[in-house]
């Protein structure tokens, strides 16, 4: 559906397991949030492991021990995204799933330019959040292209990206609520030509129906302690990459990954309250 005004138009449709908001704004740009809208339905359609998809045709292959090919460009360009944002996390995010339980991105291997994926042993693909904030980059994308300039675009609460300044000036403020108590904010942020992703163990959406647990890539635990971590990227993808891996990674390994950019990446305890990673 989409509502238009002089000043705002909105776009609210579901995909990628979730509801998606595109809010624009400012001067007119009418084919914007069509192109938005457009660029997640693909995404979603190349990505889904809840229907027949490109992704799950390679996935039979890969589990199947055999050698995968796709000519489909999304899931291309998803899996050069995944190559960068594994070893900015030192190997924390990893989207694969082995044969015999635990991450398997080191066993693979991926010619993009002939559309050949490889693996040592039977693997496959879960994107999750990942795929969300890919998809918010690629509207994002289409949406400059088509002339937005202020817009701000969810994927669920937990995934956001927005385009240029905000419709009243200066940066868009966002405040990330504590998911424990509602009268608190873990952070308070301001974001331009940014997307912002929230991971958590605990709150609304760390029980949502069909969400898989999160799992440490190492050794394949599944993370339980009472957590939330939260990752400011330029892009969406490597926000919900970075996220995750603050969640998945031991203390050393989140302040780690925080050292490298103290103001856009958070980790909370809740187990100890005064547990707030730091660089």
């Amino acid at each position: 559906m989409t509502h238009a005004s002089a000043e705002t138009r909105v776009e609210r449709f579901a995909a990628m397991g979730t509801r998606v908001e595109l809010h624009q704004f400012g001067r007119a740009a009418p084919d914007a949030l069509l192109a938005g809208r457009r660029a997640i339905e693909a995404v979603d359609n190349a990505l889904t492991i809840h229907r027949r998809s490109p992704t799950t045709a390679v996935n039979d292959r890969l589990m199947a021990g055999g050698v995968a090919t796709t000519e489909d460009p999304v899931l291309l360009d998803a899996l050069a995204a995944i190559a960068e944002a594994w070893h900015a996390t030192y190997g924390l995010f990893d989207p694969t799933i082995g044969s015999g339980g635990g991450a398997a991105w080191p066993a693979l291997s991926v010619d993009r330019s002939a559309g050949r994926i490889e693996a040592t042993r039977p693997v496959a693909f879960d994107f999750g959040g990942f795929g969300k904030g890919f998809a918010l980059d690629r509207a994002a994308a289409a949406m400059r292209a088509a002339g937005a300039t202020s817009a701000f675009l969810s994927a669920g609460e937990s995934s956001v990206a927005v385009i240029g300044e905000h419709p009243l000036g200066g940066a868009w403020p966002v405040a990330i609520p504590h998911p424990l108590d509602p009268e608190r904010w873990l952070v308070e942020l301001s974001l331009r030509d940014e997307a912002l992703s929230v991971s958590s163990t605990v709150g609304a959406g760390a029980v949502a129906p069909g969400r898989s647990p999160m799992i440490r890539p190492f050794d394949s635990m599944i993370i339980t302690a009472a957590a939330t971590a939260v990752a400011v990227d330029a892009s969406g993808a490597a926000a919900e990459a970075m996220s995750t891996a603050l969640l998945v990674g031991d203390p050393d390994a989140a302040q780690r990954l925080i050292a490298a950019d103290p103001t856009r990446r958070f980790s909370f305890a809740f187990d100890d309250p005064s547990s707030r990673v730091t660089a």
